[in-house]
């Protein structure tokens, strides 16, 4: 086991209130599932929600980000990369909430409706990781492990990086990055020219996900652990600027995640604003001073990968199973059907974050203590 340094920590905060801004994308994405957005009557408020799939892509660009830094330092000082020590952090780190998830899954599924799939195949393609390309070539399941397939995409990400580092540190990073970007948007033209009429399967593609960790790990690569010392107010400008390039890709460009895109140019211009957006995000947040970040707001990006596994399963109980039992009693008292969505959604956060504060102090806690053991260059303190 390699030895670790405890002098060299490399841990910003700051990216953790991002990864909390990025769940709650994800979160607000996957409450069109279950509460009804006109885009009409709400034009605004659906484009907000529909762009907040673009979460993933942030949280795809960090996790590239972060690994990318923390391989390059560990090249820097030992002068190679020990394959066995990552592939062991990144086990200790994912395996086994995704597995205490996945299993708890197919058990709530016997008992209760809509929360498992009877597909085998299915099941068997998250437990191997490539549930991105069962879901793209057979559809989603719906329920609670299709957001699953963002991890699937991260473990295949994770399966190269290390191999690709070792080989060729960042002249070989350079390139292969500069290629999956080329990829992704060649993949962008063929998607566009194949006319769907409804999901292309392109956002399910790891390679067309590639452009975002690509662009972490270029920004790993060119910042070389510099980090921007810009004001609050340009920060806050930046942060504009990210949402508008979101929202006018949606608005704009007609980019959703689950469609094709009618014209390939609007396809191009408009993944390109959510690469810059998503770009823009983390640059925006990187070196920000940490008076500037609410604790709360670190501590809940902390535990993002609890709030993310859950939070899917957590809203099909609120809306599905057990909706009738909490809104009767509003019902009664006549609240409108829009005020009853909030207070379901409420409901949804409010467990979301009870359980994954649970799961990240009693269960995933000594996981990560165990990973410490395997680190060559100390990030997060657990």
């Amino acid at each position: 086991m390699p030895k670790t340094s405890d002098t060299i920590r490399f841990y910003r905060p700051e990216l953790d209130a991002l990864r909390f801004f990025a769940f709650m994308c994800v979160f607000f994405f996957h409450f069109m599932d279950y509460v009804p957005v006109d885009q009409k009557t709400q034009p605004i408020f659906y484009t907000f929600c529909t762009a907040g799939a673009f979460g993933v892509p942030i949280f795809f660009l960090l996790s590239s980000f972060l690994i990318v830094e923390l391989l390059l330092r560990e090249l820097k000082k030992t002068d190679t990369i020990h394959i066995k020590s990552f592939y062991t952090r990144r086990i200790l780190r994912i395996w086994p909430l995704y597995f205490a998830v996945f299993i708890g899954l197919i058990i709530l599924g016997q008992f209760i409706p809509g929360v498992a799939t009877n597909k085998v195949y299915a099941w068997l393609a998250f437990l191997f990781f490539y549930g991105n390309w069962y879901i793209f070539h057979f559809g989603w399941i719906g329920g609670p492990i299709d957001p699953l397939w963002s991890i699937a995409v991260e473990e295949q990400f994770y399966i190269a990086i290390p191999l690709l580092t070792k080989m060729g540190g960042r002249k070989l990073l350079t390139k292969v990055s500069i290629a999956l970007l080329i990829v992704s948007y060649a993949l962008c033209v063929y998607y566009a020219k194949l006319q769907y009429s409804g999901e292309s399967g392109q956002w399910l593609n790891s390679f067309f996900q590639f452009q975002f960790f690509a662009a972490g790990a270029l920004l790993a690569i060119f910042l070389k652990g510099r980090i921007p010392k810009w004001t609050i107010s340009i920060r806050f400008i930046l942060f504009i600027i990210a949402l508008f390039c979101w929202f006018f890709a949606v608005y704009g460009f007609g980019v959703k995640s689950y469609d094709g895109h009618p014209t390939v140019s609007g396809a191009i211009l408009g993944w390109l604003l959510v690469l810059g957006g998503s770009t823009l995000f983390f640059l925006t947040t990187l070196g920000t001073p940490q008076k500037f970040i609410p604790k709360s707001l670190v501590y809940l990006g902390r535990i993002s990968f609890g709030l993310y596994m859950f939070h899917s399963l957590v809203f099909h109980l609120v809306f599905n199973n057990f909706k009738t039992y909490w809104e009767k009693p509003l019902l009664h008292w006549k609240f409108s059907s829009m005020t009853i969505s909030v207070i379901g959604t409420i409901l949804v956060f409010v467990f979301t974050v009870g359980m994954a504060s649970l799961s990240y102090r009693y269960f995933e806690r000594p996981f990560l203590k165990l990973k410490e053991r395997f680190a060559i260059i100390n990030s997060r303190p657990e």
